[in-house]
Order: C-alpha cells, then sequence, then structure tokens
C-alpha cells in the first residue's frame, strides 16, 4: 500500500481498539526507510544476531507483504543495511520491521519502503544460517503470525488478523 493511501495507525486504533483481532505494538521503534507509512501482509523471521534468513526472504518476490525480523532486541549487531533494503525494494517488500538494529541509515532512507528499528549500529551480524522463517515471534507486547496485516507509520505498529483496508 503506498503511503499516500496508507491508513493511519491512530485511526485504526480508534476504531479497532480492544477487538480480539487487533494488536498494538509498544512504543520505541524509530523510522529509517523512505517510507514513514505502509502496510501488508506479514511474513516473519526469527534471527538471532544472523541476518542469513533475512536475506534469503528479501530475495523472494515481496509482492506487498512486511517483513517483520525477531532480533531478540539485540543492539549489538545490524540486521539489515542498505544492500538488504535495497533488495527488499527491488523485490516489492513493502517494509521491513526490526526488533534490533540497522545499519547504513542513510542509504537505507533513500528506499522507497517503510524501515522501523530499534536504532542503529555499525556492525553486521553473523552468517550462520541459524533461525526460523515464517513462525510466530513475539516482541513489543505483540505476536506477529504470518499472514496476519500490519500497519506502520509515524505513530507506531498495529496488527490484525484480517486485512482492515
Amino acid at each position: 500500500m503506498s503511503e499516500s493511501k496508507s491508513l493511519k495507525t491512530a485511526d485504526l486504533c480508534d476504531e479497532h481498539s480492544g477487538a480480539s483481532h487487533f494488536q498494538i505494538a509498544d512504543s520505541g521503534f524509530l523510522d529509517y526507510g523512505g517510507r514513514r507509512g505502509f502496510s501488508g501482509p506479514i511474513s516473519t523471521v526469527r534471527a538471532p544476531e544472523d541476518n542469513s534468513l533475512v536475506r534469503k526472504a528479501l530475495e523472494e518476490p515481496g509482492q506487498g507483504r512486511v517483513l517483520v525480523v525477531d532480533g531478540g532486541g539485540s543492539r549489538r549487531c545490524a540486521l539489515v543495511g542498505d544492500i538488504l533494503a535495497a533488495l527488499a525494494e527491488k523485490n516489492g517488500w513493502a517494509g521491513v520491521v526490526v526488533n534490533g538494529c540497522i545499519r547504513d541509515a542513510e542509504e537505507v532512507g533513500r528506499t522507497a519502503i517503510g524501515v522501523k528499528a530499534l536504532g542503529t549500529h555499525p556492525l553486521k551480524s553473523g552468517k550462520r544460517n541459524e533461525g526460523q522463517r515464517d513462525v510466530e515471534v513475539r516482541f513489543a507486547g505483540v505476536t506477529f503470525k504470518p499472514g496476519q496485516y500490519l500497519y506502520a507509520d509515524a505513530d507506531g505498529i498495529v496488527t490484525s488478523e484480517k486485512a482492515l483496508h
């Protein structure tokens, strides 16, 4: 969904807060991508300081999905940088949410995707092919399930079991 047509998370909260299909993520994620508003079906990666599976996911056609990366909240290395952000943009991903850090923040900011993360770190992650793909991950008070929908903007991140647009 393009930024100009993105639904506002504040409006979604006004309409759906308290509904069993709707979750609101804890605050603390910063905007790094060229788009602040983004949304799409969720795909997940559990990536413990290893972005091997993140790269594999972003090499696939994104088809407007949002990749949710659970890096365990680590601030010891970056799981996404300029190369992976450009790959995500090229392959049609709407955005990436990282429970961890990114790097190359200036270059990531020039991509036409949404990128949210806890912060930045200059060190790249390991490459051990560790982690899991398209599993439920939990952070920021939310359980992110593949196939659910994520909506993000400058105000925050919300998810829904069904599309809200």
